[in-house]
């Protein structure tokens, strides 16, 4: 933890807001869900990469946590994480920080869809005189990565088997990730995906056990089949990340209030354009990122949504137009007259990110802040790979 900064308006900017009763909220909240499922929470930290955050996620479960890259990995594994998943695609070239990890004392267990690679991962491990337990990825719909239950049901089967019978490797069950979730905006649509996802993953879990093969783990998860699933029978254990923040597009879709988006961008006003009816600030597409995910939902989202009172947006609905790498312009809706007495040239506004995991992963920390809305410590974070 890095030394609490002492005023709020000595802060650098662009700079990354995160506000602790809306973080800790979102976390009892998604842990209670969770319990109320049946199933276990392993929060995916590829969001947050922050173990201060890691700490409150996983309160009053078992402690287990997801990461995206083994950066994170080591990271979190230096800070006392025992049970991490490192949810990708494994390469064999990278037995090697894998073991490092391993070496610490943790449980770090590795992903594949590849037959090679689970094989050329196993002789590695072997030479290493390791064993790294490992999960089959499985397709539920989202088309990114994973076998599919019905139409590579052998394959499954045959991957599974490859892992099982090696002395280097411990076939510990399979995992999916309903990333098509992302792309729908009512709640009936949502829990029809969490459906599917949750059918699918519990298919491909049968077809290894019917072949005689373990799978004690049946992993699931997004943040919106987190909210939505009608249930869970069948996954033991579910993975959402981004619901610890939320953002733009998870409120557009519904997973989550604008008051319940615990991350802001804090920007300077560093200039009028009277001609183009923009007011220009410091934070652009490195501070803010060029994701703009949420037009699909709403064409006037832009690269952010200005922050109003009360944790929602503006009333006049002022977002963020455009960005170039350190610039970003702020408008209204329609092309408006904005509020230029309102926002002087040294003034300030937090911005709501689109994409939480981008924006996040442009900063190297978070500037808390309390109820009252002042800065009471800093949380570092862990970045690149």
């Amino acid at each position: 933890m890095i030394p609490a900064m002492e005023h709020f308006d000595s802060l650098s900017t662009p700079c990354l807001m995160l506000d602790r009763a809306v973080l800790e909220s979102n976390c009892r909240l998604m842990a209670a869900r969770m319990k109320k499922l049946g199933v276990r929470l392993r929060p995916h930290m590829k969001t947050a990469k922050s173990a201060d955050v890691a700490q409150l996620a996983t309160a009053g479960h078992f402690g287990g946590i997801t990461v995206s890259t083994l950066k994170e990995a080591h990271y979190f594994a230096e800070r006392g994480f025992r049970d991490i998943l490192y949810a990708v695609g494994f390469v064999p070239s990278k037995i090697g920080e894998a073991a490092a990890i391993q070496e610490m004392g943790d449980a770090l267990i590795l992903l594949t869809d590849n037959m090679g690679a689970a094989a050329e991962t196993a002789i590695r491990a072997a030479k290493l005189g390791r064993k790294f337990p490992m999960m089959i990825e499985i397709d539920t719909g989202a088309g990114r990565c994973g076998l599919d239950p019905v139409s590579e049901a052998d394959d499954i089967v045959n991957l599974g088997r490859v892992i099982h019978k090696s002395a280097a490797l411990e076939l510990r069950g399979v995992l999916t990730h309903a990333g098509q979730s992302y792309h729908s905006t009512s709640a009936k649509g949502i829990k029809a995906v969490a459906e599917a996802e949750r059918a699918g993953i519990v298919k491909a879990a049968e077809l290894l056990r019917a072949a005689g093969l373990p799978c004690p783990v049946v992993s699931a998860g997004s943040t919106p089949t987190a909210r939505h699933a009608k249930n869970l029978d069948g996954v033991t254990e579910m993975r959402p990340g981004v619901y610890m923040f939320g953002d733009v597009d998870q409120a557009l879709i519904g997973s989550c209030s604008w008051d319940h988006i615990a991350v802001t961008v804090l920007a300077s006003v560093i200039g009028h354009n009277r001609r183009t009816k923009r007011i220009i600030v410091d934070a652009g597409g490195l501070a803010m990122s060029k994701d703009i995910g949420p037009s699909e939902f709403d064409n006037e989202t832009g690269y952010g949504t200005a922050m109003g009172e009360g944790g929602t947006p503006r009333p006049d609905r002022m977002y963020l137009a455009a960005v170039s790498q350190e610039h970003g312009q702020l408008a209204l809706p329609g092309g408006a007259e904005p509020p230029w007495e309102e926002f002087p040239v040294g003034s300030r506004i937090r911005v709501f990110p689109n994409h939480v995991c981008m924006t996040a992963a442009a900063h190297d920390r978070y500037h808390v802040l309390d109820e009252t809305g002042s800065v009471i410590e800093e949380w570092d974070r862990v970045n690149g790979w």
